[in-house]
């Protein structure tokens, strides 16, 4: 392991633009109180620190503003959603706001999603391998479903997936999904989401 000396560290650099450096409308986009509302499509809401509210297309780079629509300048509305876009704020064109049904973080999500809506760490698709965590069984998983493991009984065992033995200690209402064993296709399994882990493909290949 290498240490590295504090006194090379980087020099300190500010998170924010240099507002010096910038033009006119691109320092009022970073500095002027405005409230950016995601709409349906790629269209956002913008309340200006004036308390206008114009309309802008973040795909057509468009805005409902005088500078725009009679200037014909790129103004500091559409610059100023690309700004909360970039940070997260607000969710890109196409994407709502939404809480992951498996973990209840925030997250975007289409505006079509199929529920249930699950963030980027808990998506999982049909075909992919994981990881039973109790066994170290690899599995594939057949389908996500949109119903909780407490409402989904598993026949055999005359109980829920959520009552199972195994599951113990995994979330009652924890999303159920659909696996199947490798080697075993025909056969449907019912798993809590958060007993299944993601693992590498490559390794089947071992």
């Amino acid at each position: 392991m290498t240490l590295i000396d504090p006194a090379d560290a980087p020099r300190k650099t500010a998170l924010a633009p240099d507002l010096r450096r910038l033009d006119e409308r691109a320092a009022r986009a970073w500095t002027e109180a405005m409230a950016v509302r995601s709409l349906p499509g790629s269209r956002y809401a913008v309340d200006s620190e004036s308390g206008a509210t114009y309309v802008v297309d973040a795909t057509t780079g468009s805005c409902t503003c005088p500078d725009h629509e009679i200037r014909g300048r790129r103004c500091k509305h559409v610059r100023r959603v690309a700004i909360e876009i970039t940070a997260g704020r607000v969710p890109p064109p196409g994407q709502v706001r939404a809480v992951c049904d498996a973990c209840e973080t925030e997250t975007f999500v289409p505006e079509d999603a199929p529920t249930p809506r699950l963030c980027a760490t808990c998506a999982l698709d049909p075909g992919t391998v994981v990881l039973d965590r109790e066994t170290g069984d690899r599995l594939v998983v057949v389908r996500v479903t949109d119903r909780r493991a407490d409402d989904v009984r598993v026949d055999a065992a005359d109980c829920t997936v959520a009552a199972y033995p195994t599951n113990e200690g995994y979330p009652a209402d924890d999303v159920v999904v659909e696996v199947a064993y490798l080697g075993d296709g025909d056969r449907r399994y019912s798993f809590p989401r958060s007993r299944l882990r993601r693992t590498d493909d490559a390794a089947l290949l071992a």
